[in-house]
C-alpha cells in the first residue's frame, strides 16, 4: 500500500499488493510444504491492514460523494432559482416593451398613401377622402400596463394615499369640531344649479341632432345638377351652418353659464360639452363635404353616399372626434367593466376633493391677510407643485381612461386609443402628440392639414403656430368662462413656454435626461396654474369691484388686492 501522488489522498496499486490467499491455500498448503506460526500471524496482520484501510477509503468516497450530491442540490437549487427569476424579468420587460410598440413618427404625422388593396381591407374605417386617421381594434394603454403587477402596485400607492388624505381630513375636523363632519360643502358648491346645467346640454344636443344633419341632407339636394347656382346655395347653407356654430353652439351656452352665475365644475359640464359637439359637428361636415364634391364631378349613376341619421346618433357619442361611417366594434358590452370605469371617476372627483381641501384651501385662503409679492408668488408656485401633479394625474386618468373608456365600452367602441405613453416622452412635441390623442387628432387633421392644403403645403412653421394659437385661446376661453375672470396665465404658457420647449425639446432629443427635464417643466407649469389661479379666485372674492371698468375687468385684482381694500 502506497500513497498516490494526486490530491485524492491514499490509493491502491494492485500490482504492488501481496497475493492473499485463499480459504483453499489456508487449509491445505500445497507441495507438501507447512507454514509457521509466525508466517500465519503476519499474514493475519497485513489481511486486516488491508482491509480496515479500504473500508476507511470506501467510507471516504462515500462521504466525498454525498458531499457533491449535497452541493449539486444546492447548486440546482439556487440555479433554478435564477432561472426562474430571468424568465421573470424577461417576461415583464417584454410586456412592458409590447406596450410600448407604436408605429413609426412619420404615419402618425403624415399618413402614407394607401394602396387599392389596404383600403378595400380597411373599408370605411379611413377618411371618405381616402387619407386620414385608422381606426383599429386595441385596448387602452393602461389596461394592459395594469396586468403588471409592478404597474398595478403604482395605482394601489395612489388608492393609499387617498385613503390618507380621507383619515387626515376626518381626524383633523374631528379635532376642531368634536364630530365626524361628511357634509362636502365644496363638492355641494361646485356642482350647484346642476338642473339648468342638464336642460341646457339637453338644448345643445338637440340642437346639433336637428340642425346640421337635415342642414347637409338639403345642401345634397341643390348638388345634384337639378338645381342652378348650386354655388350660391352651397355659400347660403355655408352661412347658415357657421351661423349655427357661432350662435346656436357658441353664444347662447355661455349667455346661460355667464348670465346664471355658475359654480365652476357646472360650467365646466357646459363649456367642455360645447366645444366638444363643436368640434364633432365640424368633423362631420368636414368629411363629408368633399364627398359629395367628388360625386359632383364625376356624376356617376347612383346618388351620393349620405350617412344614415344612425350613424350620425352614434357618432356624437362616440369617443372620437374623426368621423366615419363605421368603427371597430366590440363583439360583447362588459358591464362590469362599465361600472368599475365609473366607479374609478367617483373616486377620482372625490380624490381632488381631498386634495384642493387638505392642500389648496388653507395654502391660498389665507390670501386676505397678505400682500402680493415675490416671495408669496415663490413660495405659492412651489407650495402648490403637489396639488397640481395630482390633479393632472387625476385628470388624465378620471377623463382619458375611465369615463372614454366607460363610453366605449357602452358604445362597443374598438379603437380605445385615446391617448399613448407621454410619461416616456423625452420632447414637447411628443407630449403634445400623446397627451390627448382625441383633441390632437382633431387638431391636426382639420387644423394643421387644412392649412397646410390652404398655403399648397408651404408655412409649416405658421401651421404649428396656429394650431398653438387655436388650442391656447380655446384652453383660455374655458377657464376665463369657468372662473369668472381673465387671467392669461395658461395662453401665456402655451404660447411663450410651450412653444419654446416644442422647438428646443423635439424628436431629436433623446435620453432619460430630456424625460426628467420634460416631467420637471410639467411639475413647475402645474404648480404656477394652481398658484395663480388660486391666488386670482381669492382675490376675486376679498377684492370685489362695484363698477368696473373695461380695463379693471383685464388687470387682474390679486396685483392690486390690498390689505387695507379687504379690511374695509
Amino acid at each position: 500500500m502506497e500513497k498516490g501522488d494526486d490530491s485524492s489522498g491514499v490509493r491502491f496499486r494492485p500490482q504492488s499488493l501481496p497475493k492473499l490467499s485463499t480459504l483453499k491455500d489456508q487449509e491445505y498448503p500445497g507441495n507438501g510444504e507447512c507454514t509457521s506460526p509466525g508466517t500465519e500471524q503476519s499474514q493475519s496482520i497485513g489481511d486486516n491492514s488491508i482491509s480496515s484501510n479500504g473500508i476507511m477509503e470506501m467510507e471516504h468516497m462515500i462521504s466525498k460523494k454525498l458531499q457533491l450530491k449535497l452541493k449539486a442540490e444546492y447548486m440546482k437549487k439556487d440555479l433554478m432559482q435564477e432561472f426562474d427569476n430571468q424568465v421573470n424579468d424577461f417576461m415583464d420587460s417584454l410586456i412592458e416593451e409590447s406596450t410600448r410598440l407604436e408605429p413609426p413618427q412619420m404615419p402618425t404625422v403624415f399618413s402614407p398613401t394607401l394602396t387599392d388593396k389596404e383600403k378595400s381591407r380597411l373599408g370605411n374605417f379611413l377618411s371618405p377622402r381616402g387619407q386620414g386617421k385608422q381606426f383599429l381594434s386595441r385596448r387602452s394603454l393602461l389596461d394592459e400596463l395594469f396586468e403588471v403587477n409592478h404597474i398595478r402596485t403604482i395605482y394601489h400607492m395612489f388608492i393609499a394615499l387617498l385613503i390618507l388624505f380621507i383619515l387626515s381630513t376626518l381626524v383633523v375636523d374631528f379635532i376642531d369640531e368634536g364630530r365626524l363632519v361628511l357634509d362636502f360643502d365644496l363638492l355641494v358648491y361646485a356642482f350647484g344649479q346642476f338642473p339648468l346645467v342638464v336642460c341646457t346640454w339637453i338644448f345643445m344636443f338637440l340642437s346639433v341632432l336637428v340642425v346640421p344633419y337635415p342642414l347637409f341632407k338639403l345642401w345634397i339636394q341643390t348638388q345634384s345638377g337639378s338645381y342652378r347656382h348650386s354655388r350660391l346655395y352651397s355659400f347660403f347653407f355655408g352661412a347658415l351652418y357657421l351661423l349655427y356654430q357661432s350662435l346656436g353652439l357658441g353664444f347662447l351656452p355661455t349667455y346661460v353659464v355667464v348670465s346664471n352665475s355658475l359654480p365652476p365644475a357646472s360650467c365646466f359640464i357646459v363649456i367642455l360639452e360645447q366645444v366638444r359637439l363643436m368640434m364633432k359637428v365640424h368633423s362631420f361636415i368636414r368629411e363629408n363635404v368633399p364627398r359629395v364634391q367628388a360625386w359632383t364631378k364625376d356624376k356617376p349613376s347612383q346618388g351620393p353616399v349620405v350617412p344614415l341619421i344612425s350613424q350620425y346618433l352614434y357618432f356624437l357619442f362616440a369617443p372620437t372626434l374623426i368621423y366615419r361611417d363605421k368603427y371597430p366594434r366590440n363583439p360583447i358590452i362588459r358591464w362590469g367593466y362599465v361600472a368599475t370605469k365609473l366607479l374609478q371617476v367617483l373616486g377620482c372627483l372625490f380624490y381632488a376633493y381631498y386634495v384642493f381641501v387638505r392642500l389648496c384651501i388653507p395654502q391660498f385662503h389665507s390670501i386676505r391677510l397678505q400682500f402680493f409679492d415675490l416671495r408669496s408668488m415663490v413660495l405659492g408656485v412651489f407650495n402648490s407643485i403637489l396639488p397640481g401633479v395630482l390633479v393632472l394625474f387625476l385628470g388624465f386618468f378620471a377623463f382619458l381612461h375611465c369615463w372614454l373608456n366607460a363610453f366605449a365600452e357602452m358604445l362597443r367602441f374598438g379603437d380605445r386609443m385615446f391617448y399613448n405613453d407621454w410619461w416616456n416622452s423625452t420632447s414637447f412635441a411628443n407630449y403634445y402628440r400623446t397627451w390627448n390623442v382625441v383633441v390632437h387628432d382633431w387638431l391636426f387633421h382639420y387644423v394643421y392639414r387644412d392649412f397646410l392644403l390652404i398655403s399648397q403645403k408651404r408655412f409649416r412653421a405658421a401651421a404649428m403656430l396656429f394650431v398653438f394659437t387655436i388650442s391656447a385661446v380655446v384652453h383660455e376661453y374655458i377657464l376665463a368662462i369657468c372662473f369668472g375672470f381673465f387671467y392669461p396665465v395658461l395662453f401665456c404658457l402655451f404660447m411663450c413656454f410651450g412653444m419654446m420647449f416644442n422647438f428646443i425639446l423635439h424628436d431629436q432629443r433623446k435620453g432619460p435626461i430630456w424625460n426628467i427635464i420634460m416631467w420637471t417643466s410639467l411639475f413647475l407649469g402645474h404648480g404656477v396654474i394652481i398658484c395663480l389661479y388660486s391666488q386670482e379666485w381669492y382675490a376675486q372674492r376679498y377684492c370685489p369691484l362695484k363698477e368696473p371698468s373695461f380695463l379693471e375687468l383685464l388687470q387682474p385684482r390679486s396685483w392690486t388686492c390690498k390689505k387695507s381694500a379687504i379690511i374695509n
